[in-house]
């Protein structure tokens, strides 16, 4: 029998802007449930979350980390997420599968960016919210105003359970107005002492508890008929109220803390196992067949998995949560997404870096596997004959890309592996094999999500890697019409070649009259691969050409296509009317028309008024309004067109039309610039034409490289 039941385990994760004191809460409810006997600390690199060598060089987390604690009857398992933006794909794997989520606040800072960008997650999968305001003795601690904000930018749904009496390095005190007692902390922290509540704050705390009641009551019917019979709910009635309105998101109840000094982490712990749901009492997972997945033990076996992670010398570890039934270890389960069997040959529980064997996860746990050999992150295992698949997560796009190479040449495959292996950890991270710009890319949140993959490809599959700038992948089109012909003439004993082609070229849009000077024998129209259309048409008449040959034309015009004149970069919207030519009746063939046709679309290129695009990305900027002009003013230099602005809670959203050719080290300079307190998102736009001079520039180097490689 599993030592706890569905109903006894809590799911939480913890959440916030870097800096907010996550992994120091995990460390104290650790300490508190007597999991660890001694507090780690960041500055001493020792916490039990952040383990890992990058997080204890950088000092913050990194990586999402499991952990559990025994609480009073109950196991809480705590997902410590990291707080920058770069890492949003360990956040949103760790939200996946909580069931309750704690948003840590700095009580200096207030309600940061990080914060902001967090919440659109826990809105998307409607997670149960607690708040919990940290930081209270830190001497620029602001209560009230971290309060205000709170509920300006998430709404009256905030809900104050406690209040300190003091801020600043004298903070020893909490009121807590539901269970309407002031808790007293000695000056190490741990188990308070509870006393009444003060005279001198006996209306505040009375006014506080009356907005509380009313809140729960707000969101229950039968609740509400108590109040107005009774004037008062009890206690009771008030945590099962909270529940109910916490899981249909809407109340968040809101703490406080000082993690640092481990005071209010035994009360948070105990709300979460006498409030907070667990994952029965949650709504069903809906699969993908349309069917409702209850979390029961009793159900045929299903598990998720929601994180992988590639450990040196041991293998894939897979982090995974119990969604029915009992997960036990020789169990062989099927692959929802292959149909392929895998054996749970062993089941752990995880405690940061540290693995407890287990011989059984009920529904509602999580734990962790070994070597599962076909099924990665997203996969859904569940009891052989049965149809039960969940929806996989759905991670962001990412925002920065570099061209990677290995510093030696024959390390290409080692490097290639590693990428796999990376890929594999983070889907949030993207590979690609540009044969377009012949690099390989990979695309990453940001800066520091690139620094990351380095340290990993460099360390653990010990390939020296340079990141250089990607390419920008140009396109190449037209701005007026252009005759031209071109002989292809070649005689070297025996059969020759010969072919005449006459063509017309165009600038090609959408609704465009068919030609009215020339005969159309017939039309193509082909949608280009990297975008935009080429239109073909035979206008021949009276033999000129012999109609076999036309595909060949076709062949050497989108050969050249794919390697515009200008800088060799593919070319779009562009129509092609073959109206004229020659053949010979012995010499004519297929290359010969490939050739001619191929030639003949170069010159009248050249002649047509040709044009360069780049591409074009939107992009939107969150950040504090005192930064506003700073990042407009840094946008404006990389020929940004800034759109608008928009408020956006206490923030300033600007939103800017950038080529992406100026985009290179921008998170870099926006985190220089904002330290941190500003966030971007990206996404592709179109293709617009490149200023005179950039063109031009573009045009000589390109002739420059192709001299360089001819010479």
């Amino acid at each position: 029998m599993p030592e706890f039941d569905t109903s006894h385990v809590k799911n939480i994760v913890l959440l916030g802007h870097a800096g907010s004191g996550k992994t120091t809460l995990a460390e104290c409810m650790l300490f508190e449930a007597g999991v660890i006997t001694r507090r780690g600390s960041i500055a001493e690199q020792n916490t039990t979350g952040d383990y890992h060598e990058l997080e204890k060089e950088r000092g913050n987390t990194i990586f999402s980390k499991l952990m559990h604690v025994k609480w009073r009857g109950y196991k809480i398992n705590i997902l410590d997420t990291p707080g920058y933006d770069d890492f949003v794909g360990e956040v949103i794997s760790a939200l996946r599968v909580a069931d309750t989520g704690v948003m840590v606040l700095n009580a200096v800072m207030g309600v940061e960016v990080g914060t902001d960008i967090i919440w659109q997650y826990t809105e998307q999968f409607k997670t149960p919210m607690i708040f919990m305001v940290n930081k209270l003795d830190s001497d620029n601690a602001d209560y009230e105003k971290t309060v205000r904000e709170a509920k300006a930018h998430f709404g009256n749904k905030v809900t104050v359970i406690q209040y300190p009496r003091q801020t600043g390095a004298g903070f020893h005190e909490i009121i807590d107005v539901l269970t309407m007692t002031m808790y007293k902390f000695g000056k190490d922290g741990g188990k308070p002492e509870k006393h009444p509540i003060p005279d001198d704050e006996k209306a505040r705390a009375d006014e506080l508890h009356k907005e509380l009641v009313e809140a729960v009551a707000g969101n229950d019917e039968s609740l509400m008929e108590k109040y107005f019979e009774k004037g008062e709910l009890s206690e009771d009635e008030l945590k099962a109220g909270l529940k109910k309105a916490m899981i249909q998101h809407d109340l968040f109840p809101l703490f406080c803390a000082s993690a640092e000094r481990n005071m209010g982490s035994g009360r948070l712990m105990g709300f979460i196992d006498n409030v907070c749901p667990s994952a029965n009492e949650m709504p069903p997972q809906k699969t993908k067949s349309g069917a409702l997945l209850q979390c029961d033990a009793s159900g045929p076996a299903c598990l998720f998995i929601y994180k992988t992670v590639s450990e040196p010398h041991v293998g894939e570890l897979s982090f995974f949560k119990v969604y029915s039934g009992v997960v036990k270890a020789g169990m062989e389960l099927e692959n929802a997404s292959t149909g392929i069997t895998e054996k749970i040959n062993q089941l752990f529980l995880v405690e940061g870096n540290k693995r407890i064997s287990t011989h059984e996860l009920v529904a509602g746990d999580i734990g962790a596997t070994l070597k599962l050999k076909n099924t990665h992150t997203n996969n859904t295992l569940h009891a052989k004959g049965k149809n039960l698949e969940l929806f996989p997560i759905e991670f962001p796009p990412p925002n920065v890309s570099v061209a990677i190479e290995p510093l030696k040449k024959g390390e290409e495959e080692k490097l290639s592996q590693a990428l796999h292996h990376l890929r594999e950890e983070d889907p949030t991270m993207i590979i690609e094999v540009s044969p377009e710009l012949r690099q390989t890319l990979l695309h990453c949140q940001g800066d520091m999500h690139l620094t990351v993959a380095k340290w990993k490809i460099e360390n653990n599959y010990k390939v020296d890697v340079k990141f250089t700038r990607p390419r920008i992948p140009y396109r190449e089109t037209i701005r007026k019409a252009a005759n031209a012909s071109y002989r292809h003439k070649k005689q070297s004993g025996g059969a020759g070649q010969f072919g005449e082609v006459h063509l017309r070229i165009e600038p090609w849009y959408e609704g465009m009259p068919e030609p009215a000077d020339l005969t159309v024998r017939s039309r193509e129209e082909y949608d280009l691969d990297w975008g935009g259309k080429l239109v073909f048409y035979n206008c021949i008449v009276g033999g000129a050409i012999d109609t076999r040959f036309m595909p060949s034309i076709l062949k050497g015009i989108m050969e050249k296509m794919q390697n515009g004149p200008l800088t060799g970069s593919y070319a779009r919207d562009i129509r092609v009317c073959v109206y004229d030519g020659k053949m010979h009746p012995v010499d004519s063939n297929d290359i010969s028309f490939k050739i001619a046709g191929l030639q003949a679309f170069r010159q009248a290129f050249q002649l047509a008024d040709p044009q360069i695009l780049e591409p074009v990305y939107k992009l939107e900027v969150l950040c504090p309004d005192d930064l506003t002009g700073s990042v407009m003013g840094d946008l404006q230099s990389r020929r940004a067109i800034v759109e608008g602005i928009d408020t956006d809670g206490h923030f300033q959203k600007v939103m800017a039309k950038v080529p992406l050719a100026e985009m290179d080290g921008y998170s870099s300079s926006l985190r220089s610039i904002s330290q941190g307190r500003a966030k971007f998102r990206m996404t592709f736009y179109g293709y617009e034409p490149v200023p005179f001079e950039i063109q031009k520039k573009l045009i000589e180097e390109h002739a420059k490289q192709a001299k360089e490689e001819y010479a």
